[in-house]
C-alpha cells in the first residue's frame, strides 16, 4: 500500500522556520522524483520545491528560492522541506508528491504563518 505521510506543520511567527518531513512507503522511493506543493484557501495548488530521484538537481519557484530547501534521504525513504524566513503568504496546506511511473500524493500538513 502506497503511503506518503507529511509531518512538521504548525503555527509559526513571520520570520520563523519549520521543517516538514514526508515518510514514504509502498513504492520504489529512490526511483521517484519528489516534490512539495502547497495550496492556500481559494488558490490553485502550486509547486514549491522538487528534487530528482538521486538528489542531484533541485528546483524552486522564485517565491521561495533562497528561503526553502528540499532534501531527501533515500535510505530512510523520506523527503524534507526546510522553510526559513517564513512569511504570512506561505500559509497553506503543504503536500508531498512522488512522480515517475505513477504519481502519488500525501494528505497534507497545515502551515500557518501568523503573529
Amino acid at each position: 500500500q502506497v503511503q506518503l505521510v507529511e509531518s512538521g506543520g504548525g503555527l509559526v511567527q513571520p520570520g520563523g522556520s519549520l521543517r516538514l518531513s514526508c515518510a514514504a512507503s509502498g513504492f520504489a522511493f529512490s526511483s521517484y522524483a519528489m516534490s512539495w506543493y502547497r495550496q492556500a484557501p481559494g488558490k490553485e495548488r502550486e509547486l514549491v520545491a522538487r528534487i530528482t530521484s538521486a538528489g542531484g538537481s533541485r528546483n524552486y519557484p522564485d517565491s521561495v528560492k533562497g528561503r526553502f530547501t528540499i532534501s531527501r534521504d533515500n535510505a530512510k525513504n523520506t523527503v524534507y522541506l526546510q522553510m526559513n524566513s517564513l512569511k504570512p503568504e506561505d500559509t497553506a496546506v503543504y503536500y508531498c508528491n512522488a512522480n515517475w511511473v505513477f504519481t502519488y500524493w500525501g494528505r497534507g500538513t497545515q502551515v500557518t504563518v501568523s503573529s
